[in-house]
């Protein structure tokens, strides 16, 4: 049996953007995409801690070192400039993994949404 796991997160980060012309996705600043080891296109959870309001989306990069939080398209109408989201990705693993798997939690500060040391 296989079983779906989260595997990356990034807790607590600042949306700096809402686009809602954009096509669709999560624009992330490059450093939190390599920080937590995501994958360009890959399927991600945002949950919003302002409004509770979870959604699924795709990682799309944005520029390195700019802080750069995005939600754009459909995504725009659920978080606005200002909110706290955690972005979760999920793998599938089958359980004996699971049960040793260490997930990959990153902690960037709140306020810019750059890594700390």
């Amino acid at each position: 049996m296989r079983i779906e796991v989260m595997r990356a997160k990034l807790h607590r980060i600042t949306v700096t953007e809402a686009d809602l012309n954009y096509i669709g996705s999560i624009t992330l600043d490059a450093d939190l995409i390599e920080a937590a080891g995501l994958v360009i296109g890959e399927k991600v959870q945002i949950v919003n801690c302002n409004n509770g309001e979870r959604i699924e989306t795709y990682v799309i990069e944005g520029q390195r070192g700019s802080g750069q939080v995005c939600l754009n398209g459909p995504a725009a109408r659920r978080c606005q400039p200002g909110d706290i989201v955690i972005v979760i990705a999920y793998g599938q693993m089958d359980l004996e993994e699971a049960r040793s798997f260490k997930p990959t939690v990153v902690f960037p500060d709140t306020a810019t949404n750059r890594l700390t040391a």
